[in-house]
């Protein structure tokens, strides 16, 4: 029996998978690269620093605070930081367009239990 030999190798699903693999990595990495949580950052006339392995709190305009991502009260915060380094950074972002209190409310609370290296992260500002 006589095998016929491949004259062209159909490539069309090996394309479709690539593109699907492509848009599937593009917007994983969108969302790492952007953060989980839209928040609009207030404006600096300093660039602001990166702060290596911190704990970062978001509030976002609706005075929500998330604390690793996750939405959670003042209280539950206040928990959460008790079993936490002392000497570990925080980085606070929060939305500029937020209510000054509920930002004063969470830096008061890192205050009282006892972070001393506390950041609030913001953007440079276009000239």
């Amino acid at each position: 029996m006589d095998e016929k030999e491949f004259d062209y190798m159909n490539v069309i699903p090996l394309v479709d998978v690539m593109m699907v693999l492509l848009v599937i990595v593009l917007m994983t990495s969108t969302f790492i690269a952007s953060g989980l949580i839209p928040v609009d950052l207030p404006k600096a006339s300093q660039d602001p620093k990166q702060l290596a392995q911190t704990l970062t709190i978001v509030i976002d305009g609706d005075g929500i605070i998330y604390f690793d991502a996750i939405p959670t009260s003042l209280a539950r915060l206040a928990a959460k930081l008790k079993t936490a380094e002392k000497q570990t950074p925080v980085l606070v972002r929060a939305d500029r367009h937020l209510a000054v209190q509920a930002c004063v409310d969470v830096l008061d609370m890192l205050a009282a239990n006892g972070f001393n290296r506390v950041a609030l992260q913001t953007e440079r500002q276009a000239r």
